[in-house]
């Protein structure tokens, strides 16, 4: 294409704009860290060239909101004039100023760009519904497994939005994070017939065996297996881009790596006395799915060093954790990324690296970090001179959208049962702009929850492969 790019696209990038740059839906399904917020933006910019649109409502995690808007000045092309408002439920004068511009007609290129949470209420949905029908819009889904639960609010309510837009698409590495059926409401808002199913219900059928079972009194149907996964594979090749970076970057390689860490006195002691009470609880109740979370949640917390009580009081358990996290420390030069699943443990590291290495090496990036800060923290943590060495996160707030290649050595200090939290988080740093090799480090307690989460990532991975059409892959050690 002789399109006058702002910055030069990669080979993939081209090849994936070529295939979908005039198509009224696709999808992008492309590893993170390959570029395909690039390839939206230029599709944009060629569509508001052509005069087929000129508008654009990009559908994003809250956490990237702002990310999108740094895109758009690296990547957009020179020549054209273009305005970007950000949604937020409280805006501040500037943002309120740039809201209410949307209302107004130029010939400028309008950008809107709405977190998808906004999605689930009423008044985020009417802004972006009048938004829509004042213009000739393409509306993406960036990381479009967040509508992956069909009967979600938010998901009923893109839905309904995408009858409106021009052109629709959908962005995200990892399509299938926990079954195939993950795809229903992703390909539902590109199209209802792309997949020849009209209900999830029909498309379960096809592509799952379902069985009733009964627990007590409770019944449930459980899917005992998948079927069909090649036929659904090649349905989903008429309408999307597959590009994985181990197809088309010179990146270096991923290594991952175990360090084991043995439970104290007292935590082998609270362990054991929660997994008895656990066992005596389901002997006398129901089993039900939030039952049996909240004391996974327990077990997982007490080898990560604390519990949280019923009246929600943290408590701490004497642990080898931070003592194992140190080690890893002193045997890693430069700077270093750690995820960790719990306020309490961000905290607790923050405390115990600015006590050792000082305050100004360490940062954390999670709940409770306020949004005015967010980005100069990343900053500080892309500058090779700055004396942030450390930045603490919880995946689920800084794993997605940001770049942090500063760092090729990444310790996961606890994960969840999230696959695409975990690799979401794996590429912060392994993206294009990396050099060196990244290594993986995670915090296993043997024996316990720990190992369990880590085999159930793995088996996710395995599947999505499979839908994909791609080779099996482990994406952590074992």
């Amino acid at each position: 294409m002789d399109y006058r790019f702002k910055t030069t696209p990669f080979q993939h990038q081209l090849d994936a704009l070529s295939a979908s740059w005039n198509k009224e839906v696709w999808a992008l399904f492309m590893e993170m860290g390959t570029g395909k917020t690039k390839v939206c933006i230029d599709n944009i910019a060629i569509l508001f060239d052509k005069g087929k649109i000129n508008s654009a409502l990009i559908i994003v995690p809250n956490g990237i909101k702002r990310n999108w808007r740094n895109e758009l000045k690296i990547h957009l092309a020179d020549h054209i004039n273009y305005r970007v408002a950000v949604w937020s439920a409280s805006p501040k004068k500037e943002e309120k100023t740039e809201l209410e511009q949307l209302s107004v007609i130029t010939d400028d290129l309008t950008v809107f760009i709405m977190n998808i949470e906004a999605l689930s209420t009423k008044r985020g949905y009417d802004f972006a519904y009048k938004f829509l029908l004042k213009n000739q819009t393409l509306v993406c889904v960036d990381e479009s497994t967040t509508i992956k639960n069909h009967s979600a609010a938010r998901t009923k309510n893109i839905l309904k939005l995408a009858k409106h837009a021009k052109y629709r698409r959908i962005m995200t590495g990892s399509p299938v994070t926990k079954s195939p059926l993950d795809l229903f409401s992703q390909v539902q808002f590109l199209d209802p017939w792309l997949l020849d199913q009209q209900s999830y219900y029909s498309f379960r059928a096809r592509y799952a065996v379902v069985v009733q079972r009964s627990v007590g009194t409770h019944s449930f149907q459980h899917i005992v297996k998948y079927q069909r996964l090649d036929e659904l594979q090649e349905k989903i090749q008429n309408f999307s881009t597959r590009v994985l970076k181990s197809d088309c970057l010179d990146l270096p390689e991923k290594v991952y790596t175990k360090r084991s860490v043995s439970l104290t006195s007292e935590q082998v002691k609270a362990y054991t006395e929660m997994k008895k009470a656990a066992i005596t609880f389901f002997e006398e109740n129901v089993m039900t799915a939030a039952s049996v979370l909240t004391q996974m949640i327990r077990l997982h917390q007490i080898i990560c060093g604390h519990v949280k009580t019923d009246d929600g009081e943290i408590k701490s358990i004497k642990s080898n954790r931070i003592k194992e996290l140190l080690e890893v420390l002193e045997e890693t030069n430069g700077k270093v990324i750690i995820w960790a699943v719990y306020r309490y443990d961000i905290q607790e590291i923050e405390k115990t690296l600015g006590e050792k290495y000082g305050k100004e090496s360490v940062a954390t990036y999670y709940g409770d970090t306020k949004d005015n800060i967010r980005q100069s923290i990343v900053d500080r943590f892309m500058d090779a001179d700055d004396d942030l060495r450390f930045f603490v996160g919880n995946p689920k707030t800084g794993g997605y959208g940001l770049t942090l290649t500063s760092s090729h050595t990444v310790v996961y200090y606890s994960n969840d049962y999230s696959l695409e939290v975990r690799l979401q988080s794996e590429d912060r740093a392994h993206r294009i702009g990396q050099t060196n090799k990244v290594t993986y480090v995670d915090l296993i307690a043997d024996h316990t929850i720990d190992e369990k989460i880590v085999k159930a990532l793995n088996a996710k991975i395995d599947l999505a492969s499979q839908v994909m059409g791609e080779d099996p892959k482990k994406i952590l050690f074992g």
